[in-house]
C-alpha cells in the first residue's frame, strides 16, 4: 500500500505564506524508488492544473502564475512547497502526486488526499 500524507493547508491573508508537505510512505518503496514528485491544484469550477514538479535530480518545474513565488523541494519522500506572496487566486485544494517508475515505458501515479488552501481577508 502506498500513502502519501499532506500537510500545511490552511487560512491566510493575501501576502502571508504557507508551507505545505507530503509524506510518501508504503512497502512497495523496499522495491521501488520514487521519481518525480509534484504539486497540483483545484479550485472551485476548474480544472486541476499543475504547480510545480521536482525530479528525483532536483531539476524543477513551476507553472507560470506562480514562478518567483513558490519553491518546491523534496528530502528523501518528502515533497515540499513553499508559498509565498499568496493571492486570493491561489486558492484551492492542493494535491501531492508522486510518479513511480514501474517499468522504463510506463509508471504509476499515487495521489495525496488534498489540503485545502484559502487565501481570503
Amino acid at each position: 500500500q502506498v500513502q502519501l500524507v499532506e500537510s500545511g493547508g490552511g487560512l491566510v491573508q493575501p501576502g502571508g505564506s504557507l508551507r505545505l508537505s507530503c509524506a510518501a510512505s508504503g512497502s512497495i518503496f523496499s522495491s521501488y524508488t520514487i521519481g518525480t514528485m509534484g504539486w497540483y491544484r483545484q479550485a472551485p469550477g476548474k480544472q486541476r492544473e499543475l504547480v510545480a514538479t521536482i525530479t528525483t535530480g532536483g531539476s524543477t518545474k513551476s507553472a507560470d502564475s506562480v514562478k518567483g513565488r513558490f519553491t518546491i523541494s523534496r528530502d528523501k519522500n518528502t515533497v515540499y512547497l513553499q508559498m509565498n506572496s499568496l493571492e486570493p487566486e491561489d486558492a484551492a485544494v492542493y494535491y501531492c502526486n508522486v510518479n513511480v517508475p514501474y517499468s522504463p515505458a510506463a509508471g504509476f501515479d499515487y495521489w495525496g488526499q488534498g489540503t485545502q488552501v484559502t487565501v481570503s481577508s
